[in-house]
C-alpha cells in the first residue's frame, strides 16, 4: 500500500525545509499543488490549457482539474510508493476529492501533519527580509541575518530596500488568509484522527525529530 503524507503550514512556518528531509527521509516525491499548475502552464499541456482558460476569466480553477494534474503525477514511477502531498487540499471539498483520489492508487492519507507556529512568529520571520540594491542583491533578514550596518549591503555597500511583497501589511494578511483556509481542514483531520500538531518554533533538529516520530508512528498502526 503507497504512503501519503499530508503537510500543512503557513507561509514561513518552515515547511519548505520539512518537507524536503521528509521527501529525503522516506524516499517519497514532493508533490505540492502550485509546481503542478505552473509546470502544467508553462508547458501548456491540456490541463494547463483547461486551468488557463479559468484563469484568463478571473475565474477559481474547479477542483477536479487540481485533482486530475495530482492523479497525472501520482501515475509517475516516482511517486509508486507514495508521495508526500503539499499544498492541497485547501478546503474540505477538496479534501474528500483526495480521499476518492488516492483511494483510485489504493492508499489513503496516512498522516496529516501541521507545522504549528504563532501569527507573531511568522510575521517576524516573514516581514524581516531586506535586499540590496547591487546587482547581485543580496539577501538579509534583520533578525536572523542582518546587515553589519542598519540600511547598507555588507559586500558591496548598496542601499537595502524592502520588496513590497516582503513588508509586514502584506505578508499579515497572507498568514490570515492561511489561517480563516485551514482552520476547517484541522478540524476535519482532528476528527479523523490523522492530524499531528508538530511545534515549528523549535530548533529544526527537534521539529525533524518529531515528524520522523509522528510519521513512523503512523505507519505503524
Amino acid at each position: 500500500m503507497p504512503t501519503y503524507i499530508l503537510f500543512m503550514g503557513a507561509p514561513g512556518a518552515g515547511k519548505g525545509t520539512q518537507a524536503q528531509i521528509l521527501r529525503e527521509e522516506f524516499g517519497l516525491p514532493q508533490v505540492a499543488s502550485g509546481d503542478l499548475f505552473r509546470d502544467n502552464l508553462k508547458r501548456m499541456t491540456p490541463l494547463g490549457q483547461h486551468a488557463r482558460t479559468f484563469m484568463d476569466k478571473g475565474e477559481l480553477v474547479p477542483d477536479d482539474v487540481t485533482i486530475d494534474m495530482i492523479r497525472q503525477r501520482l501515475r509517475e514511477a516516482d511517486a509508486a510508493q507514495g508521495a508526500v502531498l503539499d499544498g492541497f487540499p485547501r478546503t474540505i471539498a477538496q479534501a474528500e476529492g483526495l480521499d476518492k483520489l488516492l483511494a483510485e492508487f489504493g492508499g489513503k492519507v496516512n498522516v496529516a501533519l501541521y507545522l504549528n507556529v504563532r501569527e507573531s512568529v511568522l510575521l517576524e520571520r516573514l516581514s524581516g527580509r531586506w535586499v540590496c540594491r547591487g546587482p547581485q542583491q543580496h539577501t538579509y533578514h534583520l533578525v536572523f541575518n542582518p546587515p553589519k550596518a542598519p540600511g547598507q549591503c555588507d559586500v558591496c555597500g548598496a542601499e537595502l530596500y524592502q520588496r513590497e511583497d516582503d513588508q509586514a501589511e502584506v505578508q499579515a494578511r497572507r498568514i490570515k488568509v492561511f489561517m480563516e483556509q485551514t482552520a476547517p481542514l484541522i478540524k476535519f483531520y482532528t476528527g479523523r484522527g490523522q492530524l499531528i500538531r508538530i511545534d515549528g518554533e523549535q530548533p529544526v533538529a527537534r521539529v525533524t525529530a518529531e515528524m520522523r516520530a509522528a510519521v513512523q508512528n503512523a505507519l505503524s498502526q
